[in-house]
């Protein structure tokens, strides 16, 4: 993402003058024939002070049904790339973490995972656990597992792990805090969209200042990922997989 370029600017300037000159020798009136304001037609939201700017974008993320949410985010000094649908009551997608790649589907409370028979078989350096955070499995078993939804007990370590990767309140919550001073930084553009980009301790926020105001971009700090959010408001089906698709190992999923 960059801030919009200056021949952009000059050409919408342009465009914004000559509509204005056409307002007064016509007599009409025309909203955003104010010079150079960058807020002119906009939300109003690039004019708040950023502590505002947080509130909004936050209300406003909080209250919208849905989310297309993907980047990537640093936990504990590892990397995970996610590509998630977000709602109220669970999400879907997929995470990728050390070159393996698993889905996640959460509906209401019963989280599935999703993944190869080498995710299930391939064990940790310290043989404790599967690259994607659970047990290994033996060759026979994790055959069994290629491809199946199975569904993590609530008990499981997994669970926890993996669960706040769908919960779409708990993760906006968290990423779209940014913590310390906050201040303004400009009129940026992501993807088309005019944003005011805001700044804490926490990272950077890019917040759309054309209808409501979504957070559409967050750089976090420290070089601990970026997320791009689309697609507010967009309902997506939800629903548990089908019997045949899916394995029930009951209170803890399959260990070595």
């Amino acid at each position: 993402m960059t801030a919009i370029p200056q021949g952009r600017r000059t050409r919408r300037a342009t465009l914004t003058s000559a509509l204005c000159a056409l307002a007064v020798v016509t007599g009409t009136g025309l909203t955003g024939c104010s010079g150079d304001d960058p807020d002119a037609g906009t939300n109003g939201v690039g004019k708040l002070p950023a502590d505002q700017v947080q509130a909004r974008t936050k209300a406003a993320a909080t209250s919208a049904g849905a989310v297309h949410l993907a980047g990537d985010v640093v936990s504990n000094g590892r990397t995970y790339r996610l590509d998630m649908r977000l709602k109220s009551d669970g999400g879907t997608g997929s995470v990728t973490s050390q070159g393996v790649t698993f889905g996640l589907l959460r509906v209401g409370a019963q989280l599935y995972l999703k993944a190869d028979a080498q995710f299930w078989s391939n064990a940790d350096d310290d043989g404790k656990g599967g690259k994607g955070g659970t047990h290994g499995t033996n060759g026979g078993a994790a055959g069994k597992l290629d491809g199946k939804y199975v569904k993590v007990p609530q008990r499981d370590p997994a669970y926890k792990r993996f669960s706040g990767f769908t919960d779409k309140g708990v993760l906006l919550d968290s990423l779209l805090t940014l913590h310390g001073t906050l201040a303004a930084d400009g009129h940026h553009e992501q993807s088309g969209v005019r944003t005011i980009r805001i700044t804490g301790s926490g990272g950077t926020l890019d917040v759309s200042l054309e209808g409501t105001p979504y957070p559409l971009r967050l750089a976090r700090a420290g070089d601990a990922g970026t997320l791009t959010f689309t697609e507010w408001g967009k309902d997506f089906p939800l629903a548990e997989p089908d019997a045949d698709d899916t394995v029930d190992y009951g209170r803890q999923l399959p260990t070595s």
